[in-house]
């Protein structure tokens, strides 16, 4: 099948060779290196101007750690903090004791309804 002269051709705001020319000249940028723990180096480019500030960090596109600036002593990967399940922030409140007398507290209430035997 070809495409008909009143064929309708989809394209995308600033795509292609048509939009290049009216477009201009990018904004100046230049490029900044950062390291990670792992060795791996990220550069990303930051625009050239009064008011711009590169941060002291970045994150590693390549494995997800935090990287810096100084290649001999990038920042230290964050600690993992552990899963914990409710009952371990409960166990984190109260003592054994706290939680058995609620407990009793608890039951006898639903006793005194007829809820439980």
């Amino acid at each position: 099948m070809t495409s008909a002269g009143n064929a309708i051709r989809g394209t995308r705001i600033g795509a292609g060779p048509s939009g290049e020319g009216e477009r201009g000249e990018p904004a100046p940028r230049h490029h900044v290196s950062y390291w990670c723990a792992n060795g791996h180096e990220v550069r990303p480019s930051f625009s050239v101007g009064e008011g711009v500030q590169v941060p002291d960090e970045w994150e590693c596109t390549r494995c997800g750690l935090p990287a810096g600036r100084d290649k001999d002593n990038p920042p230290t990967p964050p600690t993992a903090e552990v899963y914990k399940t409710h009952l371990a922030y409960v166990k984190e409140r109260r003592s054994s004791s706290e939680g058995a007398a609620l407990l009793d507290e608890r039951l006898e209430d639903l006793r005194k309804r007829g809820l439980i035997r």
